[in-house]
């Protein structure tokens, strides 16, 4: 069966009586080179055990399948979990969880794999959650390869001083490297988003400074609940006095009146670590 072709698609929902669920932000690809292209950027091998999230009729699983030693796809919709054990039934090294990713303990799911990475096309209203609990959950994630809306991968990748650059940008940029890998037009997916997509991937790194991350990504935090406020008032909001915020901008050399995204990461790991206490 060709899960990218829409006719069959049809028919396979209509034999399950299955209706698109908009709270699952439930779009299909029906163009087969995009999740082979997908796969294909996740950079995987016959070693590594991938996690999907998500896998709606498993187009993206029958891709990775053919790569990887084992992929685990968890999909928290049980209408969808019939047709995936009609779809991928047949694959001996795919194991469907169905559970809510964010609800999943991941380190026991993956107890004893040595070379995890994960390969999704993630639902846009929950993309930046999820992101944020793969990255926290402990396990060494080689790599992240994933489909999100343009506009979200745009701001994941931002430069400083961009008006993409925020907070979650220095997330990413403390646990990965982040890589836009190629556009995805709306067209390709039944039914049409009103949005683009775009691929992108996340290569695991060393934390590239060694303030605690709990300390760090507060002052970050605190530092964009503004955006248009210097760092004096951003971080006077989260109980920062001003004075003290711009005695620390002084010693390291930063103009009074800064805004948060004019700092890049090692920017603001010295400003935490002036901050503490």
């Amino acid at each position: 069966m060709d899960l990218t072709n829409p006719t069959q698609i049809k028919a396979l929902l209509e034999r399950h009586n299955f209706h698109f669920s908009k709270t699952f932000g439930q779009n299909f690809l029906i163009t087969a080179r995009i999740p082979e292209k997908i796969a294909e950027s996740a950079q995987i091998d016959e070693n590594t055990t991938v996690l999907e999230i998500g896998p709606g009729i498993g187009c993206l699983t029958q891709c990775l399948a053919k790569r990887a030693k084992k992929v685990v796809a968890v999909e928290i919709d049980d209408r969808l979990i019939p047709i995936l054990q009609e779809t991928l039934g047949a694959l001996d090294n795919v194991q469907v969880v169905h559970n809510d990713i964010l609800k999943t303990d991941l380190k026991a799911l993956f107890d004893g794999e040595e070379k995890l990475a994960v390969c999704a096309n993630l639902p846009y209203n929950i993309t930046t959650p999820i992101l944020v609990y793969l990255l926290e959950s402990g396990l060494k994630f080689e790599s992240i390869t994933v489909m999100v809306q343009k506009e979200v991968a745009q701001r994941f990748c931002a430069e400083k001083g961009s008006k993409d650059y925020g907070a979650i940008t220095l997330f990413l940029n403390y646990y990965t490297k982040p890589k836009l890998m190629f556009p995805v037009a709306a067209g390709n997916f039944l039914p049409k988003p009103r949005v683009d997509s775009a691929v992108l991937r996340l290569q695991a790194i060393d934390p590239p400074v060694d303030t605690d991350p709990k300390d760090l990504f507060r002052i970050v935090r605190g530092a964009f609940s503004m955006r248009r406020k210097t760092l004096q008032n951003t971080l006077a909001s989260i109980g920062i006095a001003k004075e003290k915020t711009a005695k620390a901008l002084e010693e390291l050399s930063l103009s009074p009146s800064a805004r948060g995204e004019e700092l890049g990461l090692r920017e603001y790991a010295a400003l935490t670590e002036k901050l503490k206490g």
